[in-house]
């Protein structure tokens, strides 16, 4: 990724698919102020006294967060995840949250977590960071099914390891784009239930996509085995790097108490980053109080814009490669309904060197997808990202897109 960055900044003139960014459009410096007050409105109806909003600014405030009833109430309103406040740990971007979770998950030598690939490299990173490679399970053409997740739990017992959970972005997955239908959720979560392993749900794309969305993984579980990772990075703002962990499984620790999950995840962050800023988290709790919890109803403009982004996407493709070419060339791609990200298959390596002739030659970036793939993969494939451009930059970049993949094509120009 740091490749991909120089490469931006090496040529500026570009037109980049590269960054998963929210569109900047949406954004006013005003709002950032208009949100703490209030927040802090917020705080003295409920009784706090001048004192006390003060330390709620200036302190560290609480590690599990200081508005978890918030978000709590938030998740039971959009997404119908009906959680106590105590199970949400509020966590600096929904990266921490990974990070925390993999901590509490896979801490002995045998432990294993599993990841659908090709997969958001931040997991993988962390995993790595935290020593230990994930197992990645392959998704097909049209995403994830349940009998090759099955059949990697299977191989990795069979190798004398335990498979501790599986993590997933089930909804416009970064960088695939795929969506989990209704029925293989139903089928991930009895296998996880059978298999006795957790399930890591990552799932930020949802509410800035248009139309009715499946059902969370989250707001399914009967049997407590999905873990919700959430970030209003997408959703809100995502300079404030605010998000959150939803662990409500029973546990007990090494020292025989019961508890919850989110308990664990509390003390793991107690020694990482002690807590997430009081004064993000008031910019965040004011958006969730001017939307009575409903983020869906405060991204409905912004929903509209990426869906309108994908479609425009979606249609210079089909512009700039008509079906009958399309087999000839051996160029694919899917059609998202909805997220940032849609993958592109092409007839050549799609690595570095192709990015740089992209970039130079033809003014236009975008990310190759074995980025994506934790143990090899994806080497003719790419993924574009919609959230970040303009209209007109839609038009021109993917007819520079396609006139860079014609030349590259066997027998291209």
């Amino acid at each position: 990724m740091n490749f991909l960055n120089e490469v931006t900044h090496r040529y500026p003139e570009t037109i980049s698919f590269a960054p998963g960014r929210p569109y900047d459009g949406f954004f006013e410096v005003e709002q950032i102020f208009t949100h703490i007050r209030r927040y802090l409105r917020h705080l003295e109806e409920q009784g706090a006294s001048p004192a006390e909003i003060r330390d709620t600014l200036f302190q560290y405030g609480p590690t599990g967060g200081r508005i978890r009833e918030l978000i709590a109430d938030s998740l039971r309103k959009d997404e119908n995840i009906d959680v106590p406040p105590e199970a949400v740990v509020v966590t600096v971007g929904c990266q921490e949250a990974m990070f925390l979770a993999l901590r509490a998950l896979v801490s002995m030598p045998e432990d294993v977590l599993l990841v659908s690939s090709p997969c958001y490299p931040g997991i993988t990173g962390a995993a790595r960071i935290l020593g230990f490679e994930p197992t990645p399970v392959p998704e097909r053409a049209a995403g994830f099914h349940c009998a090759d997740l099955q059949t990697a739990l299977a191989a990795e017992r069979a190798r004398g390891r335990r498979p501790r959970a599986f993590y997933v972005v089930p909804d416009h997955s970064n960088p695939s784009g795929n969506t989990m239908s209704l029925e293989e959720r139903h089928s991930l979560l009895e296998l996880a239930d059978r298999e006795d392993i957790l399930v890591l749900e990552d799932s930020p794309y949802r509410l800035v996509s248009p139309g009715q969305q499946v059902p969370t993984l989250k707001s399914l579980d009967r049997y407590r085995r999905v873990v919700h990772l959430g970030s209003y990075s997408k959703t809100l703002f995502p300079g404030a790097r605010v998000g959150f962990a939803v662990a409500d499984q029973h546990v007990v620790d090494r020292e025989g108490n019961a508890g919850l999950l989110a308990d664990e995840l509390t003390k793991l962050k107690s020694m990482v980053t002690v807590n997430t800023s009081p004064l993000a988290q008031a910019v965040v709790g004011g958006m969730l109080l001017a939307a009575d919890g409903r983020t869906s109803d405060l991204n409905a403009e912004t929903s509209a814009h990426y869906g309108a982004a994908m479609k425009a996407v979606l249609k210079e493709l089909d512009a700039n490669f008509p079906e009958r070419d399309r087999a000839a060339l051996g160029v694919r791609w899917n059609e998202p309904g909805g997220g940032f990200f849609l993958g592109v298959d092409v007839p050549f390596r799609a690595d570095n060197a192709a990015l740089v002739r992209s970039a130079e030659e033809y003014g236009v970036v975008w990310t190759p997808m074995s980025y994506f793939h934790p143990q090899g993969g994806g080497e003719r494939s790419l993924r574009l990202s919609i959230s970040y451009l303009t209209h007109d930059d839609i038009v021109e970049g993917i007819a520079r897109l396609a006139r860079f993949i014609r030349a590259e094509a066997p027998g291209g120009d």
